[in-house]
Protein backbone atom coordinates (compact mmCIF):
# COMPACT_ATOMS: atom_id res chain seq x y z
CA UNK A 1 0.00 0.00 0.00
CA UNK A 2 1.27 3.36 -0.74
CA UNK A 3 1.17 5.65 2.50
CA UNK A 4 2.26 9.27 3.31
CA UNK A 5 3.48 9.96 6.25
CA UNK A 6 4.20 13.50 7.44
CA UNK A 7 6.53 14.25 9.76
CA UNK A 8 8.60 11.67 9.05
CA UNK A 9 11.83 12.74 9.73
CA UNK A 10 10.87 13.41 13.22
CA UNK A 11 11.27 11.16 16.24
CA UNK A 12 8.30 8.94 15.82
CA UNK A 13 8.20 9.43 12.16
CA UNK A 14 11.16 7.60 11.45
CA UNK A 15 10.61 4.54 13.87
CA UNK A 16 7.40 4.63 12.26
CA UNK A 17 8.54 4.71 9.05
CA UNK A 18 10.92 1.53 9.11
CA UNK A 19 7.89 -0.19 10.61
CA UNK A 20 5.41 0.89 7.37
CA UNK A 21 8.42 0.12 5.10
CA UNK A 22 9.19 -3.39 7.48
CA UNK A 23 4.90 -4.04 6.65
CA UNK A 24 5.56 -3.92 3.25
CA UNK A 25 4.44 -1.00 2.13
CA UNK A 26 5.54 1.65 0.25
CA UNK A 27 6.28 4.77 1.86
CA UNK A 28 6.20 8.45 0.77
CA UNK A 29 7.83 10.44 3.07
CA UNK A 30 6.58 14.25 3.60
CA UNK A 31 8.50 16.78 4.98
CA UNK A 32 8.31 20.67 5.68
CA UNK A 33 12.38 21.10 5.61
CA UNK A 34 12.77 22.89 1.82
CA UNK A 35 14.13 20.94 -0.78
CA UNK A 36 17.89 20.44 -0.80
CA UNK A 37 17.74 20.01 3.19
CA UNK A 38 20.29 17.46 4.56
CA UNK A 39 17.54 14.72 5.53
CA UNK A 40 18.48 11.17 7.61
CA UNK A 41 18.68 7.69 6.00
CA UNK A 42 14.82 6.09 5.66
CA UNK A 43 13.67 3.21 3.93
CA UNK A 44 11.04 5.27 1.29
CA UNK A 45 10.57 5.49 -2.14
CA UNK A 46 10.26 9.34 -2.67
CA UNK A 47 10.16 12.57 -0.31
CA UNK A 48 8.06 14.99 -1.18
CA UNK A 49 8.81 18.63 0.44
CA UNK A 50 5.08 20.67 1.37
CA UNK A 51 3.67 22.67 4.34
CA UNK A 52 0.73 21.88 6.04
CA UNK A 53 -0.25 25.40 5.53
CA UNK A 54 -0.21 25.04 1.66
CA UNK A 55 -3.01 23.55 0.51
CA UNK A 56 -1.94 23.17 -3.05
CA UNK A 57 1.30 21.04 -1.62
CA UNK A 58 -0.65 19.10 0.53
CA UNK A 59 -2.96 18.06 -2.40
CA UNK A 60 0.34 17.21 -4.31
CA UNK A 61 1.42 14.86 -1.29
CA UNK A 62 -1.50 13.06 -1.34
CA UNK A 63 -2.17 12.89 -4.64
CA UNK A 64 -2.12 8.71 -5.27
CA UNK A 65 -1.73 7.90 -1.91
CA UNK A 66 -4.01 4.74 -0.50
CA UNK A 67 -3.64 5.80 3.27
CA UNK A 68 -2.01 8.58 5.32
CA UNK A 69 -0.14 8.76 8.31
CA UNK A 70 -0.01 11.87 10.14
CA UNK A 71 2.47 12.68 12.88
CA UNK A 72 3.15 16.11 11.74
CA UNK A 73 2.68 18.92 14.68
CA UNK A 74 3.74 21.30 17.09
CA UNK A 75 4.17 19.50 20.63
CA UNK A 76 5.72 21.26 23.23
CA UNK A 77 3.13 21.80 26.15
CA UNK A 78 4.52 25.13 27.66
CA UNK A 79 5.59 26.41 24.87
CA UNK A 80 2.31 26.08 23.40
CA UNK A 81 1.41 28.89 25.87
CA UNK A 82 3.05 31.31 23.99
CA UNK A 83 2.78 30.75 20.77
CA UNK A 84 -0.90 29.58 20.84
CA UNK A 85 -1.54 31.16 17.63
CA UNK A 86 1.12 28.81 15.73
CA UNK A 87 -0.50 25.78 17.40
CA UNK A 88 -3.96 26.68 16.33
CA UNK A 89 -2.77 27.07 12.75
CA UNK A 90 -0.32 24.11 12.37
CA UNK A 91 -2.27 21.65 14.45
CA UNK A 92 -5.82 22.17 14.09
CA UNK A 93 -5.50 24.53 10.79
CA UNK A 94 -3.07 21.85 9.27
CA UNK A 95 -4.77 18.84 9.88
CA UNK A 96 -8.40 20.42 8.50
CA UNK A 97 -5.95 21.16 5.14
CA UNK A 98 -4.63 18.02 4.91
CA UNK A 99 -7.87 16.28 5.12
CA UNK A 100 -9.65 18.69 2.67
CA UNK A 101 -7.06 16.93 0.50
CA UNK A 102 -7.62 13.63 1.25
CA UNK A 103 -11.78 14.53 0.48
CA UNK A 104 -10.17 15.91 -3.27
CA UNK A 105 -8.25 12.87 -3.65
CA UNK A 106 -11.56 10.56 -2.87
CA UNK A 107 -13.10 13.03 -5.68
CA UNK A 108 -10.81 12.27 -7.88
CA UNK A 109 -10.44 8.80 -7.86
CA UNK A 110 -13.50 7.78 -5.85
CA UNK A 111 -11.43 5.43 -3.30
CA UNK A 112 -11.72 5.78 0.19
CA UNK A 113 -8.44 6.63 2.00
CA UNK A 114 -6.82 5.42 4.84
CA UNK A 115 -6.23 7.97 7.78
CA UNK A 116 -4.51 7.57 11.39
CA UNK A 117 -3.99 10.69 13.15
CA UNK A 118 -1.33 10.79 15.71
CA UNK A 119 -2.82 12.38 18.97
CA UNK A 120 -1.78 12.72 22.46
CA UNK A 121 -2.29 12.04 26.36
CA UNK A 122 -2.70 15.82 26.45
CA UNK A 123 -6.32 15.92 25.13
CA UNK A 124 -7.39 14.14 28.41
CA UNK A 125 -5.94 16.83 30.53
CA UNK A 126 -6.08 16.45 34.26
CA UNK A 127 -8.19 13.50 34.77
CA UNK A 128 -9.54 12.27 38.51
CA UNK A 129 -9.96 8.77 37.28
CA UNK A 130 -6.75 6.29 36.88
CA UNK A 131 -5.99 5.05 34.61
CA UNK A 132 -7.78 6.55 31.81
CA UNK A 133 -9.58 5.02 29.29
CA UNK A 134 -10.86 6.51 25.89
CA UNK A 135 -14.39 7.43 27.22
CA UNK A 136 -12.57 10.11 29.63
CA UNK A 137 -14.11 13.65 29.35
CA UNK A 138 -11.40 15.09 26.86
CA UNK A 139 -10.27 18.25 28.96
CA UNK A 140 -7.40 19.61 28.00
CA UNK A 141 -5.41 22.09 29.88
CA UNK A 142 -3.13 23.69 27.45
CA UNK A 143 -3.38 25.30 23.80
CA UNK A 144 -1.35 21.85 22.52
CA UNK A 145 -4.06 19.93 23.75
CA UNK A 146 -6.91 21.86 22.51
CA UNK A 147 -5.36 22.20 19.41
CA UNK A 148 -4.83 18.71 19.15
CA UNK A 149 -8.12 17.29 20.23
CA UNK A 150 -9.73 19.93 17.66
CA UNK A 151 -7.65 18.25 15.29
CA UNK A 152 -9.02 14.70 16.60
CA UNK A 153 -12.45 15.60 16.22
CA UNK A 154 -11.51 17.14 12.50
CA UNK A 155 -10.76 13.49 11.72
CA UNK A 156 -13.76 12.06 13.38
CA UNK A 157 -16.52 14.38 11.30
CA UNK A 158 -14.19 13.35 8.24
CA UNK A 159 -14.76 10.09 9.21
CA UNK A 160 -18.18 9.80 8.81
CA UNK A 161 -18.18 9.83 5.21
CA UNK A 162 -17.12 7.41 2.83
CA UNK A 163 -14.16 9.10 1.79
CA UNK A 164 -12.22 8.10 4.99
CA UNK A 165 -11.77 5.32 7.23
CA UNK A 166 -9.81 6.59 10.28
CA UNK A 167 -7.79 5.42 13.72
CA UNK A 168 -6.65 7.95 16.44
CA UNK A 169 -3.78 6.89 18.32
CA UNK A 170 -3.63 8.73 21.63
CA UNK A 171 0.09 7.85 22.90
CA UNK A 172 0.87 8.97 26.94
CA UNK A 173 4.65 10.10 26.74
CA UNK A 174 6.89 8.00 23.91
CA UNK A 175 10.85 7.47 24.14
CA UNK A 176 13.80 4.95 23.28
CA UNK A 177 15.07 5.24 19.97
CA UNK A 178 15.38 3.60 16.70
CA UNK A 179 18.34 2.74 14.27
CA UNK A 180 20.32 5.38 16.65
CA UNK A 181 17.57 8.47 16.80
CA UNK A 182 16.18 9.29 19.94
CA UNK A 183 13.75 12.16 21.26
CA UNK A 184 15.97 14.91 21.27
CA UNK A 185 13.56 17.51 22.98
CA UNK A 186 15.04 18.30 26.62
CA UNK A 187 11.84 19.48 27.78
CA UNK A 188 10.75 15.91 28.37
CA UNK A 189 12.88 13.88 31.36
CA UNK A 190 14.22 10.41 29.38
CA UNK A 191 16.03 13.07 27.07
CA UNK A 192 16.85 15.20 29.96
CA UNK A 193 18.40 12.82 32.33
CA UNK A 194 19.99 11.31 29.06
CA UNK A 195 21.90 14.08 28.53
CA UNK A 196 22.92 14.60 31.64
CA UNK A 197 24.14 11.66 31.71
CA UNK A 198 26.40 11.88 28.87
CA UNK A 199 27.59 15.10 29.92
CA UNK A 200 25.52 17.32 27.46
CA UNK A 201 23.28 19.35 30.53
CA UNK A 202 24.59 19.51 33.80
CA UNK A 203 21.44 18.62 36.09
CA UNK A 204 17.87 17.38 35.87
CA UNK A 205 14.91 19.77 37.10
CA UNK A 206 12.32 18.35 39.71
CA UNK A 207 9.23 19.77 40.82
CA UNK A 208 8.60 18.43 44.24
CA UNK A 209 9.53 15.60 45.43
CA UNK A 210 10.17 13.70 41.70
CA UNK A 211 7.20 11.20 43.04
CA UNK A 212 4.26 12.00 39.97
CA UNK A 213 3.98 8.82 38.05
CA UNK A 214 3.63 9.21 33.96
CA UNK A 215 3.35 6.50 31.55
CA UNK A 216 6.02 5.55 29.26
CA UNK A 217 6.25 4.13 25.80
CA UNK A 218 8.74 2.85 23.44
CA UNK A 219 8.77 4.59 20.24
CA UNK A 220 8.91 1.42 19.01
CA UNK A 221 6.54 0.09 20.25
CA UNK A 222 3.98 2.96 19.26
CA UNK A 223 5.07 2.78 15.56
CA UNK A 224 3.99 -1.03 15.43
CA UNK A 225 0.34 0.28 17.09
CA UNK A 226 0.33 2.51 13.38
CA UNK A 227 1.06 -0.52 11.48
CA UNK A 228 -1.95 -2.03 13.21
CA UNK A 229 -4.52 0.93 13.54
CA UNK A 230 -3.68 1.45 9.28
CA UNK A 231 -4.53 -2.33 8.80
CA UNK A 232 -8.00 -1.69 10.75
CA UNK A 233 -9.10 1.80 9.36
CA UNK A 234 -12.58 0.69 7.98
CA UNK A 235 -14.22 3.27 5.29
CA UNK A 236 -17.04 5.40 6.48
CA UNK A 237 -15.68 4.56 10.20
CA UNK A 238 -13.20 5.68 12.99
CA UNK A 239 -11.83 4.53 16.04
CA UNK A 240 -9.87 5.71 19.16
CA UNK A 241 -7.12 4.27 21.05
CA UNK A 242 -4.56 5.15 24.46
CA UNK A 243 -1.31 4.02 23.74
CA UNK A 244 0.93 3.76 26.61
CA UNK A 245 3.01 0.75 28.38
CA UNK A 246 4.98 1.22 31.98
CA UNK A 247 3.96 4.17 34.83
CA UNK A 248 7.11 5.49 36.28
CA UNK A 249 8.15 8.24 38.50
CA UNK A 250 10.27 11.05 37.66
CA UNK A 251 12.68 9.49 40.81
CA UNK A 252 12.10 6.35 39.19
CA UNK A 253 13.78 8.06 35.40
CA UNK A 254 16.76 8.86 37.48
CA UNK A 255 17.59 6.26 39.30
CA UNK A 256 17.05 3.47 36.03
CA UNK A 257 19.06 6.32 34.02
CA UNK A 258 22.33 6.20 36.51
CA UNK A 259 21.93 2.57 36.44
CA UNK A 260 21.75 1.94 32.97
CA UNK A 261 24.62 3.95 32.38
CA UNK A 262 26.68 4.49 35.02
CA UNK A 263 26.50 7.80 35.55
CA UNK A 264 25.86 10.46 37.78
CA UNK A 265 22.21 12.48 37.27
CA UNK A 266 22.32 15.35 39.35
CA UNK A 267 19.28 16.88 40.12
CA UNK A 268 17.62 20.03 41.52
CA UNK A 269 14.47 20.36 43.11
CA UNK A 270 12.25 23.22 43.40
CA UNK A 271 8.74 23.69 44.40
CA UNK A 272 5.98 21.61 43.45
CA UNK A 273 4.05 22.59 40.70
CA UNK A 274 -0.44 22.37 40.24
CA UNK A 275 -0.08 18.57 37.99
CA UNK A 276 -1.58 15.10 38.57
CA UNK A 277 0.08 12.60 40.80
CA UNK A 278 -0.60 9.94 38.31
CA UNK A 279 -1.49 9.81 34.91
CA UNK A 280 -2.09 6.06 33.12
CA UNK A 281 -3.05 4.63 30.08
CA UNK A 282 -5.33 2.51 30.07
CA UNK A 283 -4.80 -0.03 27.49
CA UNK A 284 -7.28 -2.38 27.46
CA UNK A 285 -8.91 -1.47 24.30
CA UNK A 286 -5.95 -1.51 21.58
CA UNK A 287 -4.94 -4.91 23.11
CA UNK A 288 -8.75 -6.55 22.65
CA UNK A 289 -9.30 -5.03 19.22
CA UNK A 290 -5.77 -4.72 17.64
CA UNK A 291 -3.97 -7.51 19.48
CA UNK A 292 -1.28 -4.73 19.91
CA UNK A 293 0.90 -5.25 23.09
CA UNK A 294 4.31 -3.35 24.52
CA UNK A 295 7.55 -5.48 23.81
CA UNK A 296 9.89 -2.98 24.34
CA UNK A 297 8.69 -0.55 26.54
CA UNK A 298 10.55 -2.09 30.11
CA UNK A 299 12.14 0.81 31.72
CA UNK A 300 15.80 -0.20 31.28
CA UNK A 301 15.24 -0.77 27.71
CA UNK A 302 13.86 2.42 26.58
CA UNK A 303 16.57 4.36 28.77
CA UNK A 304 18.66 1.83 27.40
CA UNK A 305 17.98 2.71 23.89
CA UNK A 306 17.96 6.64 23.93
CA UNK A 307 21.35 6.02 26.19
CA UNK A 308 22.96 4.36 22.97
CA UNK A 309 21.25 7.25 20.58
CA UNK A 310 23.07 9.98 22.35
CA UNK A 311 25.76 8.25 22.55
CA UNK A 312 26.96 6.98 19.37
CA UNK A 313 24.49 8.99 17.35
CA UNK A 314 23.53 8.14 13.96
CA UNK A 315 26.28 9.07 10.87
Amino acid sequence: MRVLVTGAYGFVGNAVVRQFAAAGHDVVAMTHRPAGSPLSSAPVISTVHADLLQPEELRAAVRDAAAVVHLAALTRVRESFERSDEYEAVNRGGTEALLDACAAEHARTGHALRFVQASTAAVYGVPERQPVDEQTPARPNSPYGKTKLAADEAVIRQATTAALGAVVLRAFNVCGAVAGVGDSDLSRIIPKAVAVAAGQASHVDINGDGSAVRDFVHVDDLARAYVLALDACEPGAHAVYNVGATGASVSDIVAATERVTGQSVPVIHHPPKQEPPTMLADISLIRRDLDWKPERSSLDEFIADAWKAITAPQS
